[in-house]
């Protein structure tokens, strides 16, 4: 099931434009330092998610613990689509402060399916 949720969202992604995505692209993408403009401070994702994803993460703001990303050692991450799009949607506007693109999207997913 895992699989297909990415394949899905994969597909998705190339009707709108996205042709190939990247491991590497999604990894420096994950990795970016964005400013948060109303506090000043730098964060990216491994600021909630950790430096490394086949361990739990603590979110930034409410300490909450968050599962491993690493395919590896979370793979029902993958089962759902809509929790997929969902998640995307929140920590893009957190991260980035802004929504990303499917291009982006595609490549985070190739990367975490690499871990």
């Amino acid at each position: 099931a895992q699989a297909d949720a990415i394949s899905e969202l994969e597909a998705v992604y190339r009707t709108q434009g996205v042709s190939q995505f990247s491991a590497s692209s999604g990894e420096a993408l994950w990795k970016r330092d964005f400013l948060d403009s109303k506090s000043a401070e730098t964060r990216n994702c491994g600021s909630c998610h950790g430096a490394d994803l086949a361990r739990a993460g603590k979110h930034n703001t409410t300490g909450k613990t968050i599962e491993p990303m690493a395919r590896s050692v979370n793979p029902e991450r993958y089962s759902d689509t809509r929790k997929i799009e969902k998640w995307f949607l929140r920590n893009c506007k957190w991260t980035l402060g802004r929504e990303c693109s499917a291009q982006e999207k595609g490549d985070v997913l190739a990367y975490l399916k690499s871990l």
